[in-house]
């Protein structure tokens, strides 16, 4: 476990070896705007040539610079929430686009199983974390619902190859 921007291929795994897959799950919203670009050139230092990378994260549906206040301040510093263009203007000249597949409609229901789950929970909890806690993180995941619900909150899955795959890529789904 490390700083992604330490990954360094020649080292990863031995000199010079590279991964033949690359997953990101739910990290990419965390690394902050500043950092897309060398994100996604550390992803294709590290990836082979022939490999994939697939990137799963929330977005936005405009670009944005920061998060919202209040889930900056108390739930994700430092993070933000891609949208379509930043991602592209990251990948340019690094990876080809091979799939991409909105879960963005189904993300309210995630969130909302989410809540019913921390919901059930909670007395088990209360004692250790208290009331401020359980508003704070009530507000968050239902109002992040809300915001799927809306479809101004998105859930990508997209799929990216360093040089395109011969006669095209087939998707699974």
């Amino acid at each position: 476990m490390q700083d992604y921007r330490n990954v360094d291929s020649s080292t990863a795994l031995g000199a010079g070896e590279q991964f033949d897959h690359i997953v990101s799950v739910g990290m990419f919203e965390h690394v902050g705007v500043k950092n897309y670009r060398t994100y996604f050139e550390v992803a294709n230092r590290c990836l082979k040539d022939d490999g994939f990378f697939l990137l799963h994260t929330i977005g936005y549906k405009v670009s944005q610079l920061t998060s919202d206040p209040w889930i900056e301040k108390y739930i994700f510093p430092g993070g933000a929430l891609p949208s379509v263009a930043q991602i592209g203007e990251a990948i340019e000249n690094l990876f080809i686009v091979e799939d991409m597949h909105n879960f963005g409609a189904d993300y309210d229901k995630t969130l909302m199983v989410w809540f019913k789950n921390f919901d059930a929970a909670w007395p088990k909890l209360k004692e250790k974390y208290g009331e401020r806690f359980y508003r704070m993180w009530k507000y968050y995941l239902l109002s992040c619902a809300g915001v799927s619900r809306a479809r101004e909150m998105q859930l990508w899955q997209i799929v990216l190859s360093k040089k395109g795959v011969p006669g095209g890529y087939q998707s699974v789904r």
